[in-house]
């Protein structure tokens, strides 16, 4: 992909902060004071991402008396929850290809239960006043191949068997009166299934919601280890412990308290770019007067998006695995990866030539081998988890708290009954198999872009298998 004219993308990246947009804000908040000495609570929730904060929020609604406690290593969003495109969808399955391939005779119920989910999550930024510029847009995913129009008219038609008539199928021209790009060839867009928002501003409302209904957060405050004390559990932190009768995981994508579910998940990064606010001109030429989310279909995709103030998020294509599978910060940022990110940029609109961009960053992603979010217990049900979400964490995060309040209280429930809460998929192998396996599935994904989607021979045996690697 060569640059048409003007500025080189070295030189549209060259003022760009190496901070997330979204955290480069001033209306985030000061962190909360550490815990030192001892707490006790009924529910203590460990990580302040959207998995820990609905799931103290959805406690709390639940039964206002319960005691809960909520403790982050670091600042309340500071991970992926405040990193992300700002994608909220009401997908639980990672997109409706996966789930076919994975849950075919219970999609109908998911599909249901997560536009629930979604609908519950605009309820709940409109009960609490909370204003992250949620915009339910939809999102269209894009065919820039020519074997990819097939694929979405496929799933065009699954949706329309499953009575999911908020798909609609638009050729070039339709596409392109949406959102004008020369490498845009066709587009499916459901149109009520995912919103736009500022993902750091709806963690940051979610943590003042549960402050108010009376939530203990502590921040600057890392959780070192679990165990069972009596009846209950007890978690060490670097000044204290907490002792509570059940404990929520939202850990995601740093290592699991409960060391058995750690071969399933893997840390990979992910990137992102954000331009200057465009002007009008600059608007007009690309159209996209209904600012829907954006993402093509390629194995190594992307994903963009208008922002409040005009400007376009860009990220996705590279998802970079670090052997061993640590989360450090020195791992956020990828300069080569930002390069081509902006090479790609303006490929896809070169009307937008001469564009600048102001921030460029990255994270974690907790990734799992089914691209969506598994469940389970440990110590005779005192300890639940959800991780896995795989870049889909904005919207799926609220379902996953939901269920691990009902695995914690016993309860067989809509959620708790279904195949996809009662399985999990296969663990990633140890390295450096992992590693191998993992660069293998990568230089196989980037040949079957290139080569009209064809799936050699390992990414067939993936298939088989239910294994895959995605962001």
């Amino acid at each position: 992909m060569s640059h048409p004219s003007g500025a080189s993308p070295v030189h549209a990246l060259a003022d760009a902060a190496p901070t997330p947009f979204w955290l480069d804000d001033p209306l985030r908040p000061e962190a909360l004071p550490a815990l030192v000495g001892d707490e006790t609570c009924d529910l203590l929730v460990v990580g302040g991402g959207y998995s820990g904060l609905w799931t103290a929020l959805i406690a709390k609604e639940r039964d206002p008396q319960r005691d809960v406690v909520l403790i982050e290593g670091a600042e309340v969003g500071w991970a992926a929850s405040g990193r992300n495109g700002g994608f909220c969808a009401a997908s639980l399955t990672h997109g409706l290809g996966n789930g076919l391939a994975r849950w075919p005779g219970e999609l109908p119920r998911l599909e249901e239960l997560g536009m629930r989910n979604l609908d519950a999550i605009e309820d709940t930024l409109a009960r609490y006043g909370i204003d992250c510029a949620f915009e339910r847009t939809g999102e269209i995913d894009i065919a820039t191949e020519p074997h990819q129009i097939a694929e979405l008219q496929e799933t065009a038609e699954a949706a329309a068997r499953l009575g999911l008539d908020r798909h609609l199928f638009l050729d070039q021209d339709q596409l392109r009166a949406e959102v004008d790009s020369p490498i845009f060839r066709a587009g499916l867009w459901d149109r009520d299934g995912v919103a736009m928002l500022h993902p750091a501003r709806l963690v940051w409302g979610l943590k003042e919601a549960c402050l108010g209904l009376g939530v203990r957060i502590y921040e600057r405050t890392r959780a070192t280890a679990l165990a069972s004390e009596g009846l209950g559990m007890a978690v060490r932190t670097p000044y204290g412990r907490v002792f509570a009768r059940h404990v929520a995981l939202g850990t995601n994508a740093f290592p699991s308290l409960v060391r058995r579910v750690r071969p399933y998940v893997v840390p990979v990064y992910d990137h992102a770019l954000m331009t200057e606010p465009l002007s009008a001109e600059q608007l007009a030429a690309l159209g996209w007067k209904n600012r829907q989310g954006l993402s093509d279909s390629n194995n190594h995709f992307h994903y963009f998006r208008l922002t409040a103030d005009h400007r376009i998020l860009w990220g996705g294509y590279d998802i970079v695995y670090r052997y061993g599978g640590g989360v450090r910060a020195e791992y956020d940022h990828h300069p080569a990866t930002y390069e081509k990110l902006a090479r790609h940029f303006f490929h896809c609109f070169p009307q937008l030539d001469g564009v600048r961009f102001t921030h460029a960053w990255g994270g974690a992603i907790d990734t799992c081998a089914r691209f969506s979010a598994f469940f389970g217990t440990a110590h005779a049900g005192r300890v639940a988890y959800a991780v896995g979400y795989t870049g889909l964490g904005v919207g799926a995060t609220r379902f996953g708290a939901e269920v691990m309040l009902d695995l914690l209280a016993g309860e067989h429930t809509e959620r708790t009954e279904l195949e996809m809460v009662r399985s999990k998929p296969l663990p990633f192998p140890p390295e450096p198999l992992r590693w191998a396996g993992i660069g293998l599935t990568q230089w196989s994904m980037t040949r079957a872009d290139t080569h009209g989607g064809r799936r050699n021979l390992w990414l067939r045996a993936m298939d088989r298998l239910g294994l895959g690697f995605d962001s």
